[in-house]
């Protein structure tokens, strides 16, 4: 013992000698390694590989186990924003802004995100706490919150029940909803194993006999649309593919331009002579906006195939204009034409941005479909990952219903 100034003996000094640590700390601490965790299952699971898709399921636990509602909004963000990391790049490129605008949009973009998580949890565990994840699941799937729906976890069924279709689907939901709950560690092990024997057997969608996609690079540019010389070139490479024996030929999204009479008369008569049905992207303008389309192409005419359920919020789909009294913009058309006859087959198409999201693909589902199409446009994502990412979410959809694929994608 020592002695103070006093007099009086106190306990000796010792590096060793408990510190009080207060719930705040100790909720700070599990706030910052849970986030950490969320960021590693976006950036990673959301990395453009179909096969690291299903780290996505860890979310719900991480979510769970937030020691505040703060926190549950944190965790959320980190997971979102490391999952959409290239959205403020991807915007600079397409507006030519700075990157404070892409990071203002990549942040607004997150709030239906954040806000529904953290609304809905609840520090009481148990069914409580598992019902409101399935709540939050479910606003996140279907619109209005479900139009920003991006990296939900529910995507990675396909990877771990490929070819298991609505009971895949079912098993996913049960597994992400366990996840929230005191045996989350028993439902990493089941999850795990299923994920284990898909990897190992796993193979990418078929491809249908007599079908080709085309890929493009002819890049692009805000307000620019396809001219006459990208014309030619496109049609020369849908001769190409004629030429090796297929039928019918894919191109990705906006490769027919604006859809005039002009511009149907051209391909309409350039391919005429050829054994052969074009499947291209255009927009189709009126005096209130446009529509984002399918055109079916061949030699007896080009009807409209499919117009677009889901164009992407801000660049395209622009709905204030109608509070402002203005027109433009592309118009959104939700829960129209999820299937499509083509053929003798049925086609669940997707354009673009329906692939990143959840009601599009489900809904088409519901019709039985034989076959998913899906094109895109990614000439403003250069730099990012978001092609690989919107790719490998389209697999996951198709491997679910065991569904052939068709994808083209201009870069």
């Amino acid at each position: 013992m020592t002695r103070d100034i006093s007099g009086r003996s106190r306990p000796p000094v010792s590096s060793a000698w408990p510190v009080p640590s207060s719930p705040f700390t100790a909720d700070a601490v599990k706030t910052v390694g849970l986030t950490m965790l969320a960021v590693a299952a976006g950036a990673i699971g959301w990395s453009g590989n179909p096969l690291t898709l299903p780290l996505a399921f860890v979310f719900p636990a991480l979510w769970a186990n937030a020691p505040s509602r703060i926190a549950a909004g944190i965790v959320s963000a980190g997971y979102f924003l490391a999952a959409s990391r290239g959205l403020p790049q991807g915007v600079v490129n397409y507006f030519g802004s700075g990157i404070a605008e892409g990071l203002a949009l990549w942040l607004g973009a997150s709030l239906a995100f954040v806000v529904v998580h953290a609304v809905l949890w609840t520090s009481r565990p148990g069914r409580g706490r598992t019902l409101r994840y399935a709540a939050a699941a479910l606003l996140l799937s279907v619109p209005p919150f479900g139009i920003v729906g991006w990296a939900h976890p529910i995507t990675a069924a396909g990877i771990v029940f490929p070819g298991w279709g609505w009971w895949g689907l079912g098993a996913a939901a049960i597994g992400l909803l366990a996840m929230t709950t005191k045996v989350w560690s028993i439902a990493t092990l089941v999850l795990g194993g299923a994920f284990a024997w898909s990897a190992a057997v796993w193979t990418d969608p078929s491809v249908p006999d007599g079908w080709i996609g085309v890929d493009t690079e002819f890049g692009g540019e805000r307000g620019k649309y396809t001219g006459l010389f990208q014309h030619r070139e496109t049609i020369a490479a849908v001769k190409a593919a004629a030429a090796q024996g297929y039928k019918v030929v894919v191109l990705p999204e906006g490769a027919a331009g604006i859809w005039t009479p002009t511009v149907e008369r051209l391909w309409v008569n350039e391919i005429k002579v050829l054994d052969v049905v074009v499947i291209a992207g255009a927009i189709l303008v009126d005096r209130q906006g446009y529509d984002n389309v399918m055109v079916e192409i061949s030699g007896e005419g080009a009807p409209i195939l499919y117009r677009q359920r889901m164009p992407v919020p801000v660049s395209m789909w622009q709905p204030w204009l109608a509070l402002v009294g203005e027109t433009g913009g592309a118009r959104a058309n939700f829960f129209a034409n999820p299937i499509v006859e083509f053929g003798g087959a049925r086609v669940a198409p997707l354009i673009c941005y329906e692939q990143l999201i959840v009601w599009p693909l489900l809904q088409s589902a519901l019709y039985v479909p034989d076959i998913v199409v899906a094109t895109g446009n990614g000439w403003w994502t250069h730099g990012t990952s978001i092609v690989a990412i919107q790719k490998s979410a389209t697999i996951a959809w198709a491997r679910l219903f065991d569904l052939p694929l068709i994808m083209a994608l201009n870069i």
